[in-house]
Parts: structure tokens; C-alpha cells; sequence
């Protein structure tokens, strides 16, 4: 009885489930800001997921529209995608619009899949106006996905620190999504699927109780957590603004 007490318990655990919450509700709250009208970009929309964050923007999408949900068939992939309601269709290094023709961009979970998301940024500053918002996220770090379009395993602070300004763009915020309990938590709940994808093991009953037992520890750490992640967390959420001349 006291066994399955545990179990229970434990089962309950939340830490590292919320890394995809948090940043749509950033994501969300960052895009009611923009004014109405104001015409927007989302760059690498793959199948317009925060179009619906947008409507009261008038909301462009771009892709490459190259990943078919298949992949390579390597690493983590999601089986089907459907892109057929892009508005572009192009190389995110070169758009297809005129210089300054948008008010705001937003780029997100997308910087690991490009070759050179150094280009892409360059990109992104020709096409905002002056004091237009660029509106980033990336993970800070992420296992093999989309694979083959799949280039970086991840961005730290220092990269939008270091690009950002260079190319005139004022960071006017940029937070971290959880720290490096929550992340390592959010692994220990992938341990199954990877155990059953790449071990062909399922996972005992005792071993599920382990777990869980160690997620509750960690969830006792991350509770007195003052800044661990600046070592790791499941990525940035970045704001800057083109400087006006």
C-alpha cells in the first residue's frame, strides 16, 4: 500500500512539463501588444500555429515548405505537415518583400533548423521599419528534430547579445524559460519513449516509481532555485526593436 501511495503521488508531478506553455503564453501576450493593423511576419510559420495569436494583425507566413513530417526519418519527427496555406514559399535569407515593409516580425522555434540563422537575422532587419519588433524564441538546447533540417542544437543568451546590436536591433527584453531542473525534469519524461524508440525496452513498473520519486526531488530543487539557468533552460524569449534614425 505504501508503494502505491508513492506512485500516486508522484504521478502528479508537473516540473519540466511546461517549457511549450510558457512560451506560447509569452508568445501571446508579447503579440496583443502590437497595435491593430499593424502588419506582421511569421517567418518559418510551418503550419501557422500563432496565426491565431494575430487577429488583429495583418498576419503574413513564410517557410520553405521543404519538411514533409518524415524527414530523414532520424531523431524526433512529427509524422505529417501540412504547409499548403503559406503565403510565401521562399528561403527565410531572401524574401520576397521590399525593404522596411513590416512592423513586426516573429521568428519562433526556428533558428536551430537554419544553416546560417545569422542571414536570416540580416533578413529580418531590411525587412522591419524603423521601430519595428523583432520577436524571437529558440531553444537553448534541443535533441535531433525535423531531422535533416536540424543544424543547431541550440542558442544561448550571448547570441542574441553578440548579433542583435550589430545590426542595429535594440533588445528591449529577453527572459529565460525555465532553468536547469525544470529542463533535466522535462528529460526524465522523454526517458520511456527514447527507452522503447532506441533501447526497445519498456519501462517496469519500479522503474516509472524511480522516476517519479527522482522528479520529486528535483521539483524540491528547482523550488530554491536562484539562477541556474543561466547554465541551462529550455531557451530565451527575445524582444528588440530596429533603432530609428
Amino acid at each position: 500500500m505504501r508503494l502505491f501511495l508513492v506512485q500516486k503521488d508522484v504521478m502528479n508531478i508537473k516540473i519540466g512539463t511546461n517549457n511549450e506553455s510558457t512560451r506560447r503564453l509569452w508568445l501571446e501576450q508579447t503579440l496583443q501588444q502590437i497595435p491593430q493593423g499593424a502588419r506582421i511576419l511569421d517567418a518559418g510559420a510551418g503550419e501557422l500555429q500563432f496565426k491565431r495569436f494575430c487577429s488583429h494583425l495583418d498576419y503574413v507566413s513564410q517557410d520553405f515548405a521543404q519538411y514533409d513530417g518524415k524527414g530523414d526519418t532520424s531523431g524526433l519527427q512529427m509524422g505529417s505537415w501540412d504547409q499548403s496555406k503559406l503565403d510565401i514559399v521562399c528561403d527565410i535569407t531572401a524574401i520576397p518583400e521590399p525593404d522596411g515593409s513590416f512592423d513586426a516580425i516573429m521568428c519562433i522555434e526556428v533558428f536551430e533548423h537554419l544553416p546560417n540563422p545569422v542571414l536570416a537575422l540580416n533578413e529580418f532587419f531590411r525587412l522591419l521599419r524603423p521601430g519595428g519588433q523583432l520577436i524571437l524564441t529558440a531553444p537553448f538546447c534541443s535533441l535531433t528534430h525535423f531531422a535533416p533540417f536540424h543544424f543547431y542544437s541550440g542558442f544561448n543568451r550571448y547570441f542574441y547579445e553578440t548579433h542583435l546590436p550589430a545590426l542595429g536591433l535594440d533588445i528591449v527584453e529577453i527572459q529565460q524559460n525555465g532553468n536547469f531542473f525544470e529542463f533535466l525534469a522535462q528529460e526524465v519524461h522523454r526517458i520511456a519513449f527514447v527507452a522503447k524508440k532506441y533501447a526497445h525496452t519498456k519501462v517496469s513498473l519500479f522503474e516509472k516509481i524511480f522516476f517519479k520519486i527522482f522528479l520529486l526531488i528535483i521539483s524540491k530543487y528547482a523550488k530554491k532555485d536562484t539562477g541556474s539557468a543561466e547554465i541551462l533552460n529550455f531557451g530565451y524569449h527575445v524582444r528588440a526593436v530596429k533603432a530609428t534614425i
